[in-house]
C-alpha cells in the first residue's frame, strides 16, 4: 500500500505514519518542514494555508490518504479535489464534536450533526470546521471517503497536554486533587489503536462515518489516576474530591482538570458515543495502564516536557489553586 499522510510529524499523524511503515507500506509525509518525519518516510513540503501550498502534491498516485487537518475546511476541499483522481481512498480524522449539542447518549453515526461548509475559510467554530472538512472530503470522494469521528485521544506524542499534565503533576508527589467520582466512566482512544484501525479500514475499503473511540467505561477516572501513580512511582496521595466541591472552587472541568467532567450535557457529549459500528469492524482498545505507561516512557525519553500545539489552550490546574482546595 502507498499512503500519503497529510501531516505525519506530530501526535495522530505521526502514529498513523509509523504504524503504516511498520506494516511495510510506502509512506509519503506532506508537511511544512517544522518537524522531522518518521524514519523511512518520504517527505514533501508545503503549507495548506497558502495559495501555492499544494504544489508538491501536483503529481503522484497513492492508494490512500489520511488527513488530520483541524483548520479551515477550504484547505481540506482544495486537497481532496486535487487528489480525487489519483488516490483511491481518503480518510479524514474528524471529531465527535460534529454532533449537534447536546446529543442524546448513546449516540451513533446517524445522530444529527452541526451545520458546516466545505468552503469556509476559518475554523473559529471547531465543530463546524470539522463538519465542513467532512463535507469537503465526501464531496470529492463520495463513498470512498472514510470519516473518523474520534473522541478523546491519548497516548505517546500527545501535544494537547492532557495525559502529560496528569503524569507530570502526579510525578511531583504529595497530595493530589482527584476529581470524583472515582467511578466516572471515561471514553477515549489510544492514538495507536486509532492508527491501527484506520489502516485496517483503508485496506478493507471501508467508507462512511465511524465513531472511533473506546466503549464508555473502558476505564474509570480512578483507574486512570491510579495508573499514573503506578507508572511514575511517585509518592502521591490521591485526595478524591466531590464534583460539587471542585466546581465550587471555580475549577474549570476539562481544561484545568483534563479528562474530568461533572455530570451533565457536556459529559454526555464527550463520553456518550455508541461505538458498536467500529467494534463490529474490528476496533480493539488496549488497557489504560498500557497507554499511561507508554506515554510516561515517551515523556521521559524527550526530557519530561511534552510539545504543545500553539492553537490549543494550555491545560492544567495551577498549584496554588489546587493547594487551596486541598486545604479546604
Amino acid at each position: 500500500m502507498k499512503l500519503l499522510m497529510l501531516g505525519g510529524t506530530e501526535f495522530v499523524g505521526r502514529a498513523v505514519a509509523e504504524a503504516a511503515l511498520a506494516r511495510g507500506w510506502e509512506v509519503t509525509v506532506f508537511h511544512r518542514g517544522k518537524h522531522a518525519p518518521p524514519e523511512g518516510a518520504a517527505a514533501l513540503h508545503g503549507d495548506r494555508g497558502s495559495a501555492a501550498g499544494l504544489a508538491a502534491l501536483g503529481e503522484g498516485e497513492w492508494d490512500a490518504v489520511v488527513d488530520t487537518w483541524s483548520g479551515a475546511p477550504s484547505a481540506v476541499r482544495d486537497t481532496a479535489r486535487l487528489l480525487a483522481g489519483r488516490v483511491e481512498r481518503y480518510a479524514y480524522v474528524s471529531s465527535n464534536s460534529v454532533y449537534a449539542f447536546p446529543p442524546t447518549p448513546p449516540y451513533d453515526e446517524q445522530a444529527p450533526v452541526v451545520a458546516g461548509s466545505p468552503d469556509a475559510t476559518d475554523a473559529e467554530d471547531y465543530a463546524q470546521a470539522k463538519r465542513g472538512g467532512e463535507l469537503a472530503v465526501t464531496g470529492a470522494f463520495g463513498d470512498r471517503a472514510l470519516l473518523l469521528r474520534a473522541g478523546l485521544i491519548l497516548g505517546p506524542y500527545e501535544n494537547i497536554g492532557r495525559l502529560p499534565w496528569w503524569l507530570t503533576r502526579i510525578a511531583r508527589g504529595g497530595p493530589v486533587l482527584a476529581p470524583g467520582p472515582r467511578e466516572l466512566a471515561l471514553q477515549y482512544i489510544d492514538v495507536r489503536d486509532l492508527a491501527a484501525w484506520t489502516l485496517d479500514a483503508l485496506e478493507a475499503g471501508r467508507g462512511g462515518a465511524y465513531n472511533l473511540v473506546s466503549e464508555v467505561g473502558h476505564a474509570t477516572m480512578g483507574e486512570f489516576l491510579e495508573s499514573c501513580v503506578t507508572v511514575t512511582g511517585a509518592d502521591a496521595e490521591l485526595r478524591w474530591t466531590a464534583p460539587a466541591d471542585v466546581l465550587a472552587a471555580g475549577i474549570a472541568p476539562w481544561i484545568e482538570l483534563p479528562l474530568w467532567l461533572a455530570a451533565g450535557e457536556l459529559e454526555d457529549a464527550i463520553y456518550g458515543a455508541d461505538v458498536s459500528k467500529a467494534r463490529a469492524d474490528g476496533l480493539r482498545c488496549r488497557p489504560i495502564g498500557e497507554t499511561v505507561a507508554d506515554t510516561w516512557a515517551w515523556l521521559q525519553g524527550i526530557g519530561g516536557v511534552a510539545p504543545q500545539r500553539p492553537d490549543r489552550p494550555v491545560v492544567g490546574l495551577p498549584p496554588e489553586k489546587e493547594a487551596a482546595v486541598l486545604r479546604g
